[in-house]
């Protein structure tokens, strides 16, 4: 088989009957899986039907004296391309992060070289506990990837972030990280809402850390209707007033205006102080001499002309030699040849901060959606439309120093784009069918080119900063940006922010967009310069 080669632990928690689906989904995508159960996983599922659905022998222990005689769990840790540990339990994260090596998945983990990604699942308490939290920080700081647990009802009858992922984001987490083409699977068959249509309240999957949604899951087909999507209003015929005969001017061919020829002469002059020189009398009179001054300077008096943008830019400045990638603007997501979803972001705080960056010496490079704004001095642009596109763009970017993920990207996306205009129908509204765009700050975050300085936006309405820090550990960054748009930030000229890093939190002042890019960008320029002097 050419695909992929994944090594599955699969952990003891009630979550591990998930790993069934998981193994079917690397079989269907082209990938030969080998699983390891450890003893309490083997409660849950057996090794039987893990044997069955991946078509390999399963292992369970280190006392296999046919295996062990030629180093069976070396050649398993070295063999595969990706280990994956699913579901994590906090007793396998934390052997994990002390080194413990007391059966078959821990000695072969810490046997491995290859990368590892873990899938965490246990209750809400047990994983927002300092030492599950301690142990996962150490394994990320290791090399070691770590997929957030989705949100939502538990097993035990809680409620909280703790829930095992569903297999599709997690084999589309390993495609990430092995650089595969990602599955998105068909979405179901939507129910026809007949009565009004309610957006759905916006709920966080929870995904992120190091290696959250970064692919785009299937999910259940919403119905949206269109007719909303249409100008309201009714259409009248407009019958213009005729205009009243009114007859042509009479043209008075009696007085001609008409010179004579051969005795016009030089306009009197009507401003003396307009003039260098008045003749006055003798028509060869010599002119005036000029003064010194204007000679020397002929624009002297002159209102001075508007500085050149260009000539700001400092080549020798702070981040002089490093690699800014900023995103800027929305994503259109075509529903048909007319409609897209999209938002209200106009992309100006993205395009002052790429100005800001290249502005102190930086290489720019501005992945930018559909905006009306002009490419800002010394800024590399690359245009896109869709979230798809920007993740493509963004990839091809990287490496880069520091990463500023300013764009407003959209959500989700209709699974089918029509290529004719959708009609409205007298029965019933047309379904539209949504599935998830890719999370691209989680993306970078995960990337093994990941930049030394990843910083996110946060655009909230309520609980801006409680939000930020959630969505900041969450997504992976080293930095979240919030600022409340419930006003009129979005396309508006002004921002207040809060800066949110892993220790502190910052107020700016409400100020001109252009002057918030530049205190960030200043701030990021001090944390590169100190990451340096640290190292």
């Amino acid at each position: 088989m050419s695909g992929p080669k994944i090594l599955l632990v699969v952990g003891g928690g009630i979550a591990a009957y998930k790993a069934c689906e998981l193994v079917r989904l690397i079989r269907k995508g082209g990938g030969e899986v080998t699983c390891v159960l450890t003893e309490g996983g083997s409660k849950f599922i057996t090794a039987m039907t893990l044997a069955a659905l991946s078509e390999n022998p399963v292992h369970t222990t280190l006392w296999d004296l046919t295996s062990e005689v030629e180093m069976g769990h070396i050649q398993l840790s070295r063999s595969a391309d990706l280990v994956v540990v699913c579901p994590a339990t906090a007793d396998l994260l934390a052997r994990m992060a002390h080194g413990i090596a007391d059966d078959m998945a821990t000695t072969l983990l810490l046997a491995t070289d290859k990368p590892v990604l873990a899938v965490p699942a246990m209750n809400v308490r047990m994983w927002e506990h300092k030492a599950t939290q301690d142990n996962v920080k150490s394994l990320i700081e290791r090399g070691v990837h770590v997929l957030d647990p989705d949100e939502g009802p538990m097993a035990c009858g809680e409620y909280g972030a703790g829930r095992l992922p569903e297999p599709v984001a997690v084999w589309n987490a390993v495609c990430q990280l092995l650089g595969l083409e990602t599955m998105l699977l068909p979405a179901p068959e939507p129910e026809l809402d007949l009565g009004a249509f309610e957006a759905p309240e916006s709920v966080d999957t929870g995904l992120g850390g190091l290696s959250g949604s970064i692919i785009p899951r299937a999910t259940k087909g919403k119905t949206i209707d269109l007719d909303a999507v249409e100008l309201e209003g009714e259409y009248v015929d407009f019958e213009p007033e005729p205009l009243p005969d009114v007859p042509p001017p009479e043209v008075l061919l009696g007085n001609p205006i008409l010179s004579r020829k051969g005795k016009a002469k030089a306009a009197p002059p009507t401003d003396p102080e307009a003039l260098n020189h008045l003749v006055k009398g003798d028509p060869d009179a010599a002119p005036e001499v000029l003064p010194g001054d204007f000679l020397a300077n002929p624009l002297i008096g002159q209102p001075d002309f508007a500085p050149d943008e260009a000539a700001a830019i400092d080549p020798e400045g702070p981040l002089k030699g490093r690699h800014v990638l900023v995103t800027a603007g929305p994503t259109h997501e075509p529903i048909d040849p007319v409609r897209y979803i999209a938002n209200r972001s106009s992309g100006k705080q993205g395009y002052a901060i790429a100005a800001a960056a290249a502005r102190l010496g930086a290489r720019v490079t501005l992945v930018s959606g559909p905006v009306h704004l002009a490419t800002p001095p010394g800024v590399e642009r690359v245009n896109v439309e869709t979230a798809r596109q920007m993740a493509d763009a963004v990839k091809a970017a990287l490496p880069a120093d520091v990463a500023v993920m300013v764009a407003a990207v959209a959500d989700w996306r209709s699974t089918d784009e029509h290529t004719e205009k959708m009609k409205k129908r007298g029965s019933a509204p047309p379904a539209l069918r949504l599935t998830e765009n890719p999370d691209i700050l989680t993306m970078v975050a995960v990337s093994d080119k990941r930049p030394k300085l990843v910083v996110g936006f946060a655009a909230e309405t309520e609980k801006v900063v409680e939000h930020a820090k959630e969505k900041r550990k969450r997504k992976g960054a080293d930095w979240i940006v919030a600022n409340d748009v419930s006003g009129d930030v979005m396309g508006g000229d002004a921002n207040l922010v809060h800066i949110i890093t892993a220790k502190t939190v910052e107020m700016l002042p409400e100020m001109a967009k252009d002057q918030v890019a530049q205190a960030l960008v200043e701030r990021i320029a001090d944390a590169l310069v100190g990451e340096e002097a640290d190292t």
